[in-house]
């Protein structure tokens, strides 16, 4: 287990409120104190990106259907989103971050991480740092943002969460353990739900269980993700702050207004639209196009979504015709609303080494 004296970051978490719902309120009084939702009209089969407070109180969420959106809440207004005018924004809050520190990862348009350990402002305070952030985004944006600040990432995380919106949560060197110990597996970034369920099955609901449990069964039962429950259920998290995240995958993604069901009607969309798209996708990211798998994906109509991805060394669109026919055998007779294709790539040391393997060759 981590020792308090080992915690000497000082990490901050900031995450917008309702980031695109609350730019289009802030410019438009008329949406203020009623549900809004961004994203698809209803009749393209569109999703939600994200809502106002109003409209969550009926159950509406981000990567909802509108369809779904508007049957929990009949008096929902979804209009469409203005990505440039939200990029505009997320760039003026990344300017006040680095009022800070430099060292500022950015996980998309409407959170980041900040280590702060060295900045000397406010007393060198965290907590005194990520209240002056929030209030100047308050004053000059008109937005409202909330913080999580710990030692180590995964608490700032979700510390974030804890006093939303408009809120921080400050979880102290000392603090850590007992803070983890109560913590859901499910609040635990990487636990989806299935991983819950399989969890909660083997008598695992909060980090004290997994802390208690024995290293060498968790590895063997769920594997990387018993490693990782493991670390962090003991406080360990020795990722660092990076300003340059690397590009992990490329993907895209079409969904329907009309479901499709045929093997044909799919390799048609792969073909003429997904195919040429995610060739230029990936020739911005890498030039000779090298990958490390390649992966297909279908939402059913029922939601339920299924995905597929084997070893592939370079984009290859007839390799796709076997992904489509084997993850098409998990069809049943259901019509599909989307599909989707993926790319893992190679990581920069995998392609420096490819690299100094040519030249030495």
């Amino acid at each position: 287990m981590q020792n308090p004296s080992n915690y000497q970051k000082k990490i901050i978490h900031i995450d917008m409120d309702a980031f695109f719902a609350s730019v289009e309120m802030r410019d438009f009084p008329q949406y203020r104190h009623i549900p809004l939702a961004v994203g698809g009209n209803e009749k393209q089969r569109g999703v939600i990106s994200t809502c106002n407070y109003e409209a969550r109180k009926y159950g509406v969420r981000s990567a909802m259907s509108t369809a779904i959106a508007k049957k929990l809440c009949p008096h929902l207004t979804v209009i469409p989103g203005r990505m440039q005018v939200y990029k505009d924004t997320s760039a003026k809050i990344r300017a006040i971050f680095a009022r800070y520190t430099d060292l500022i990862e950015p996980l998309s348009l409407d959170e980041a991480y900040l280590d702060v350990t060295h900045c000397q402002q406010h007393h060198g305070s965290a907590t005194l740092i990520a209240e002056a952030i929030r209030d100047e985004i308050r004053t000059e944006l008109n937005l409202t943002a909330s913080a999580g600040v710990a030692p180590i990432k995964f608490l700032a995380k979700i510390a974030s969460d804890m006093n939303k919106p408009d809120g921080q949560f400050v979880i102290t060197p000392n603090q850590v353990q007992s803070v983890i110990d109560q913590l859901p597996l499910g609040k635990i970034p990487g636990v989806g739900k299935v991983s819950l369920e399989k969890l909660n099955h083997a008598g695992f609901y909060v980090c004290s269980d997994i802390r208690n449990a024995d290293y060498l069964a968790l590895v063997r039962r769920f594997g990387r993700l018993g490693d990782s429950l493991w670390n962090r259920s003991h406080g360990i998290d020795p990722r660092e702050v990076t300003p340059h995240r690397q590009r992990k995958s490329v993907g895209v993604e079409r969904t329907f207004a009309t479901n499709i069901s045929s093997y044909d009607e799919c390799w048609q969309v792969i073909e003429q639209r997904l195919y040429p798209e995610l060739q230029q996708r990936l020739g911005r990211h890498t030039k000779d196009k090298s990958i490390t798998k390649q992966g297909i994906k279908v939402k059913f109509a029922d939601f339920q979504l299924t995905t597929i991805e084997h070893v592939h060394q370079k984009l290859d669109l007839d390799y796709f015709r076997d992904l489509l026919e084997q993850v098409l055998k998990r069809q049943n007779g259901r019509e599909i609303r989307l599909l989707g294709l993926s790319v893992m790539l190679k990581s920069e040391e995998e392609a420096r080494q490819l690299h100094l393997d040519f030249a030495e060759s």
